[in-house]
């Protein structure tokens, strides 16, 4: 099984790359997202590698993170949502977007993504909102039980995005500044702190 590839760029595919390995051609899939970080042909590159074996087919799909190829792989636990989907969502939105809105429950962020309407976007949230917990910006998404990312699932962290809301902040950019207060200001903060922090990320 292909994990990891590491060469020299061929060449540009509408929605991939040809990756040259020591002389031989290894065609990639990806997100517009890592296909535009790869450079032009001749450039040395690196990609993480997510293999699927099919009867007719064996199709390599690279990630320039390791968050995003487990991006990919949790959208997939979603009925409905195949490679191409998961791809197009990768497209639009990176990885910590993509947990953002499923934890904000903002269906509306995920329907930026090509071919992804209002009911895909419905499932997207609902099913995932217990399976990816974890996420922090840079680091590598689990798939778990709830637990880990317990201090940004209740209490005052929901309320501080109510509140937010209320004052007019789009619910993903709430629930994004409200967790990044919550980390920096730990377990238990007060609501009032929790949303003067808030405010502060916001306005950065």
């Amino acid at each position: 099984m292909i994990a990891k590839l590491k060469g020299i760029l061929d060449s540009h595919r509408k929605d991939g790359a040809v990756i040259d390995v020591g002389g031989v051609g290894y065609l990639i899939f990806g997100s517009s997202r890592t296909l535009g970080q790869l450079g032009d042909p001749g450039a040395a590159v690196s990609v993480h590698v997510e293999t699927h074996v099919r009867e007719d087919h064996i199709h390599l799909y690279g990630f320039a993170t390791e968050s995003e190829r487990r991006c990919f792989q949790v959208l997939q636990t979603v009925q409905g949502v195949g490679a191409k989907a998961a791809l197009a969502i990768l497209s639009a939105l990176s990885p910590e977007e993509v947990m953002q809105s499923v934890a904000a429950q903002d269906k509306t962020m995920l329907t930026r993504a090509d071919g992804v309407g209002p009911k895909l976007a419905t499932r997207i949230v609902n099913e995932l909102k217990d399976k990816a917990v974890g996420w922090s910006p840079g680091a590598s998404l689990t798939v778990g039980k709830p637990g880990a990312a317990a201090a940004v699932a209740g209490g005052s962290v929901e309320d501080a995005v109510s509140a937010l809301v209320n004052l007019g902040y789009g619910r993903s950019d709430a629930y994004g500044a409200v967790a990044a207060a919550s980390r920096t200001l730990g377990d238990g903060a007060a609501l009032d702190r929790l949303i003067s922090t808030s405010l502060r990320e916001l306005a950065s």
